[in-house]
């Protein structure tokens, strides 16, 4: 079996899904977490490919940016699918993950205490908009299974990246998806997973 070093924050944030990943298949691997005010000088020194992490380490290689890893976990541990076209609807919801992200994020920095900002207006600007959006893709989606996943009829990696995601979005916005009760619902389920429950209650406490 290859080794496996994931480094990241101490933070669930871009490298939980590979954790998750990592859990579920019962694969070892080392859980680097590193202090945010330790990066800069660490990024020095870091061989880092792109000079960012997560940074997943296969046998010593280095593998760079979050997606990828999760896809190249998810392909080894059987979490992509069961087919290839599963497989492509798999990436084809988290790439639209990635573009709604990179709208909400604004709202989520000031809400994390990561950024400065008006947390009423960015909430009725930028995250009511992104969030109306991307869920209402995925209702329509989750409505089509209720089966506790959004593609196919297996637990996949976008199934615990949309999971993550909305647990963040819950804690910190109450009540914010209440009307998508089929996402709600997969979620639910998603979560109920005795395995990843059993990573979830004994992951370490974190902002995010």
């Amino acid at each position: 079996m290859p080794s496996y070093k994931l480094t990241y924050f101490d933070a669930r944030g871009r490298a939980e899904v590979a954790r998750q990943l990592f859990h579920l298949s019962g694969t070892p691997f080392e859980d680097v977490r590193i202090q945010k005010d330790d990066w800069p000088a660490l990024k020095a020194i870091a061989e880092t490919p792109f000079g960012q992490i997560p940074l997943l380490e296969v046998d010593g290689k280095p593998l760079p940016q979050s997606f990828a890893i999760f896809r190249f976990l998810a392909r080894e541990f059987g979490f992509a699918g069961d087919s290839p076209f599963e497989a492509a609807w798999v990436d084809a919801i988290a790439d639209q993950h990635k573009d709604y992200f990179g709208e909400v994020r604004p709202a989520l920095m000031v809400y994390l205490g990561m950024a400065q900002g008006d947390k009423d207006q960015l909430v009725k600007d930028v995250a009511i908009p992104a969030r109306d959006k991307f869920f209402a893709l995925l209702e329509k989606i989750a409505k089509n299974g209720l089966n506790g996943h959004f593609v196919g009829s297996s637990l996949t990696w976008v199934d615990l990246l949309i999971a993550e995601h909305v647990a963040i979005l819950l804690k910190y916005f109450p009540g914010f998806l209440d009307g998508y009760p089929n996402v709600l619902a997969t979620v639910k389920k998603i979560e109920s997973i005795p395995k990843l429950k059993e990573w979830i209650d004994k992951r370490p406490d974190t902002i995010y």
